[in-house]
């Protein structure tokens, strides 16, 4: 019987931890048993389920404009050449561009709330989408696409029937890729900010040289990450569940 990886190494990622807690004797780094008793002196109060729901809805609110626009886009720039060559060079710009320098221009033009949150968010996740969707794309097998065209499938066609089904795995990949930099966009979006949400917490722990609540926002923000990675997993299971699993790359 195979052991489960994931459990074991949780549990000698949490003995490191306690171990070099307790070993360095640090204000700073204080061992996981001590930040666990902080998280529910957090929960008791509230404050950590109040701010995780409204990390929740500008996540929420930000994965679904970088999906929609990402996916669009990416898949314009698969298509189609001119479409490319007109965006990419944009696309390609800020996606290297450290996203978190256009929180001060989001605050200036929409304020200090939940709108310039969601724009980091955005820019955090967007531009992974639209290059891997791109890729995917374009990565379809052209005989197939060819042979498409070649019994009378028209452009919605082949891309519904053909380019998508093949592409899907990847565009999956870049999608979960997107998930992953929107839980960042969103915590360090409301660090930046600072009205709302976890980073808030964060930000006034660390004000307070509350190493160890710091610590355990960080575990409730993980929580969030991994859940969301499940949630794109599953689906990515179910949407692509007839590649065989030696091609999925994971």
């Amino acid at each position: 019987m195979k052991a489960p990886a994931a459990p074991i190494s949780l549990a000698v990622g949490a003995a490191a931890w306690e171990l070099t807690g307790r070993l360095a004797d640090a204000s700073f780094f204080p061992p996981l048993s001590t930040v666990l008793a902080r998280l529910r002196e957090l929960a008791a109060d509230g404050l950590i389920y109040a701010s995780l729901r409204d990390s929740l809805v500008n996540l929420a609110l930000g994965l679904a404009v970088s999906l929609v626009a990402g996916l669009g886009i990416g898949m314009a720039m698969g298509r189609s050449r001119k479409v490319e060559a007109a965006l990419g060079v944009y696309v390609y710009a800020l996606l290297t561009a450290p996203s978190l320098v256009f929180a001060p221009v989001f605050f200036a033009l929409l304020g200090a709330g939940r709108a310039s949150i969601v724009a980091v968010v955005v820019m955090y996740a967007m531009f992974v989408i639209i290059v891997n969707t791109a890729s995917a794309v374009q990565s379809a097998p052209a005989q197939l696409v060819e042979m498409a065209r070649s019994y009378g499938a028209g452009e919605g066609q082949v891309l519904l029937r053909v380019v998508l089904p093949a592409a899907a795995p990847l565009i999956l990949a870049g999608v979960r890729l997107g998930v992953g930099r929107a839980v960042t966009g969103m915590i360090n979006g409301e660090m930046f900010i600072a009205v709302v949400g976890l980073g808030h917490v964060v930000t006034e722990a660390g004000g307070r040289f509350d190493s160890a609540g710091v610590l355990a926002v960080l575990l409730v923000v993980i929580a969030v990450a991994l859940t969301a990675t499940a949630l794109v997993q599953a689906v990515d299971r179910r949407v692509t569940r007839w590649v065989p699993k030696t091609s999925r790359g994971h």
